[in-house]
């Protein structure tokens, strides 16, 4: 009797009422939160909660069965990493200052005959009916002559670390990283001489200096041509040249630690998971792909699409985030907007437009926008990016890979229709329609894009070296 419960004591100052059993609880008309009629909708956190706990037990049953069934692939000695190769990778990036000077040298003396031809308009006997037209000839002749000078400097550079990555860079991932950076020369490089051309013409034409941002005040051209300047532009963050950028007022070392941290930990996990996971799904695929096996490629797909995504992912985070914010923060570089929220797209062209600010920035400065200004369509111009972005994507995938199948061009060619079928779905009323174009958007993202092409260049590369480890080759 003493561990019964005892009956609260009434607070001090109060009478106890007795309880009836009369309560109302059904005191008027109410409806199930899940209806459509209903006057709040309800909060779907344990939902979300419960399908993250559920990933996570299925991947961490993946992982155990793949233990179980493989046992541990990760070798760091295994892989074919040729001395040659590191050393052909290191002479492309040191030829790279060199392509760099030669367009520093290509503008200085551009700038050196607009500053000729402006001391030559403020004459006293300038006569502006004659030498102002054969000024504007002048320099319509000279761009020609220096788009040609920029056009073979940066197209050199670029052929010439494509044909030694395809035809003496065994490894892919060495010859992809030469590849990214010779690409990201290159357009920075048509980026430094369009923006220049246009500061030239602002400079020798002072009433159209007045649309020019305030921003390029602070280093009007040709102040901006120096060598500082270019050098700063090819670290920096960004493939759209300005001759100022908004900056930091100081770096922050720990804050450049903590993302060097995260990039080492990202690329860590990625390459674990890429030889422990991704890597036996791909060589169990071959054998299907090779009788044309619809339903097993189907089901290898849908298998390569989690780890690929997760790869993506970590990688997407390792250098949107990690490494640009590092580069950004040594630079002091202030507009860090690398990308949006593009997760939540509503439809595949707002993915496109937000999910890698640094290429739409330039895709949209020096090919949309100056075709739509020409009188070209937006359509016209939008498959025109995309073309040209079809092209670099075919370089950067089936070059390093030995491989020119076509697929990452296709790829890029066919976001255009889905862009056109997504975009009514963003402009709909209410959420239904961007919630289908989001998911439109990630299966599409997941199950058809990447696996799919990863299937076929890890296909066309065993068919032609076998494997990247030599324990396989063995």
């Amino acid at each position: 009797m003493e561990n019964l419960p005892r009956e609260p004591a009434p607070a001090k100052g109060k009478t106890p009422v007795k309880y009836t059993h009369v309560a109302a609880v059904h005191p008027r008309q109410r409806t199930s939160c899940l209806s459509h009629d209903s006057e709040q909708s309800p909060s779907f956190l344990g939902f979300r909660n419960l399908m993250v706990i559920v990933l996570v037990v299925m991947n961490l049953r993946l992982v155990v069965e793949n233990f179980m069934k493989y046992g541990v692939l990760i070798c760091i000695s295994c892989h074919d990493y040729r001395r040659i190769d590191i050393l052909l990778s290191t002479m492309l990036y040191a030829l790279v200052p060199c392509h760099l000077f030669v367009a520093y040298i290509i503008e200085l003396g551009a700038a050196q005959h607009a500053k000729g031809a402006l001391g030559r308009l403020k004459r006293s006997d300038y006569d502006p009916n004659h030498d102002l037209f054969e000024e504007s000839r002048s320099f319509q002749a000279t761009w020609y002559t220096i788009a040609w000078a920029h056009g073979i400097n940066a197209t050199f550079c670029l052929l010439v670390t494509t044909y030694v990555v395809y035809y003496h860079i065994h490894h892919p991932m060495i010859g992809s990283i030469c590849q990214v950076h010779a690409i990201i020369v290159w357009l920075k490089n048509c980026s430094y001489a369009f923006t220049n051309r246009d500061l030239r013409h602002a400079y020798l034409n002072p009433s159209s200096a007045t649309t020019l941002p305030e921003i390029y005040s602070q280093c009007p051209y040709p102040r901006n041509v120096t060598i500082s300047n270019l050098a700063y532009f090819w670290w920096a963050p960004t493939l759209v040249y300005q001759p100022i950028y908004p900056r930091s007022p100081s770096i922050r070392w720990l804050f450049v630690a903590k993302r060097l941290a995260e990039c080492f930990a990202l690329s860590m996990f990625i390459w674990l998971a890429s030889a422990q996971y991704a890597a036996p799904v791909l060589r169990n695929s071959l054998d299907k792909i090779k009788t044309l096996d619809v339903a097993s490629i189907i089901e290898r797909l849908m298998k390569l699409s989690t780890i690929s995504l997760i790869i993506w992912l970590a990688g997407f985070f390792a250098v949107f985030q990690s490494v640009l914010n590092a580069l950004a923060e040594l630079m002091r570089f202030g507009d860090r907007e690398f990308y949006t929220d593009w997760w939540n797209s509503p439809s595949v062209g707002t993915y496109w437009r937000t999910w890698n600010k640094p290429v739409y920035h330039f895709m949209r400065r020096h090919i949309y926008s100056p075709l739509v200004g020409r009188g070209f369509s937006s359509g016209f111009a939008s498959t025109m990016v995309f073309v040209f972005s079809g092209l670099l994507h075919e370089l950067l995938v089936g070059i390093p890979t030995h491989n020119i199948l076509g697929v990452a061009f296709v790829g890029m060619m066919v976001q255009l229709p889905m862009i056109y079928f997504t975009a009514p779905l963003e402009k709909m009323q209410g959420i239904n329609g961007r919630v289908v174009g989001n998911c439109i958007f990630w299966i599409s993202f997941c199950l058809v894009g990447q696996p799919l092409a990863a299937l076929m260049y890890f296909f066309a590369w065993q068919a032609k070296y076998g494997s990247v480890s030599r324990l396989e080759k063995g």
